[in-house]
């Protein structure tokens, strides 16, 4: 994505002039961070990207031009969203849904939006301050946070929000498990789980977080994690069944939203090794940043494979990555 920083092998990558250096994305040249003559780091500039057609990406050194190479540029899907977590994909009818969040205790006209597969935005849902995540339980029912009145709220068929469970803090992410049971996640410090009928159990206690908890249940039946604070290493929490928290991965700058494809690999927006984008992570814990991206906040998957990016310039944009969401053949 546009300001992303990319890794390029390469070989006979001439930088005794670095004037004649470049990066072309197409006709775009992207910004040189560093070079060497079998490595080089730039940046993403603006790019025309579509879903059907890569741009060529063309190193040029010492007067030559390198052969292209296919380079997906993330397409911008819809903007003037406001996503603080991940966006939310219906199965049943291909919607994406992203809320406008807006700073604490704003009142802003519209608290949820939907996307049509072809990319129209819609307004959804109003009247929830500060709506935070989203998720679909097994019957296909949408229930989106408030992290203001510390609700969660059901939402009817016909649009309409009623409280489902109250009193749960700063409440932020929200995920399901296999056997319909919710996960709610409050900033302060508390994950609570849900009965079906709205009971909240106290369910575990991790570290208290500066802006939200992110939240998914992963195929291994574990619930994964991220409470973002001011430090720059910081860890993936897992939780077992009953309640156990040990860390999955730490090392991680501002780790946010997440999402498991159906192979069990987990993608989380964060920065790694001085880079930040979406970090894919296996489930023996091995590492590879997978989109490059300054401002990625939250993501999930459609049922395309594509990989749909929410940011902090309140946008969200789609690369086709090939992969599937888990939660998308569980559900």
């Amino acid at each position: 994505m546009e300001g992303g920083e990319i890794t390029i092998s390469a070989e006979n990558f001439q930088t005794g002039d670095f004037r004649s250096c470049r990066v072309l994305f197409g006709d775009v040249q992207g910004r040189i961070v560093s070079a060497s003559s079998g490595r080089i780091i730039a940046a993403v500039p603006q790019v025309p990207g579509t879903l059907a057609q890569p741009t060529d990406l063309v190193l040029e050194s010492g007067g030559e031009s390198s052969d292209p190479a296919p380079f997906y540029a993330g397409s911008l899907l819809v903007d003037r969203v406001h996503p603080v977590t991940n966006p939310a994909y219906d199965v049943d009818s291909g919607y994406m849904y992203v809320t406008f969040s807006g700073s604490r205790g704003q009142k802003v006209p519209c608290s949820v939006y939907s996307i049509s597969p072809l990319g129209e935005k819609s307004e959804f849902l109003h009247d929830v301050m500060n709506a935070t995540a989203i998720a679909f339980d097994r019957e296909g029912t949408m229930f989106v946070t408030s992290r203001f009145d510390g609700v969660v709220y059901r939402v009817s068929p016909f649009k309409e929000a009623e409280a489902f469970a109250r009193e749960l803090g700063v409440c932020t992410g929200l995920a399901f498990d296999h056997r319909g049971r919710m996960f709610v996640g409050d900033r302060s410090g508390n994950i609570f789980a849900l009965s079906e009928i709205g009971e909240v159990q106290p369910f575990a206690q991790i570290e208290p977080s500066v802006s939200a908890y992110h939240l998914a249940y992963g195929p291994d039946d574990r619930l994964y994690v991220t409470a973002p604070t001011a430090s720059s290493n910081e860890s993936i929490y897992r939780i077992s069944p009953e309640g156990a928290v040990e860390e999955f991965v730490t090392g991680l700058g501002r780790p946010q939203g997440l999402a498991f494809d159906t192979e069990g690999q987990l993608y989380v927006a964060c920065s790694h090794h001085g880079h930040r984008g979406v970090l894919r992570i296996t489930p023996a814990g091995e590492r590879q940043m997978v989109v490059a991206s300054r401002s990625a906040v939250g993501l999930v998957f459609d049922d395309a494979g594509n990989m749909v990016i929410a940011s902090t310039q309140g946008e969200l944009h789609r690369i086709p990555l090939a992969i599937h969401g888990y939660l998308n053949a569980f559900w």
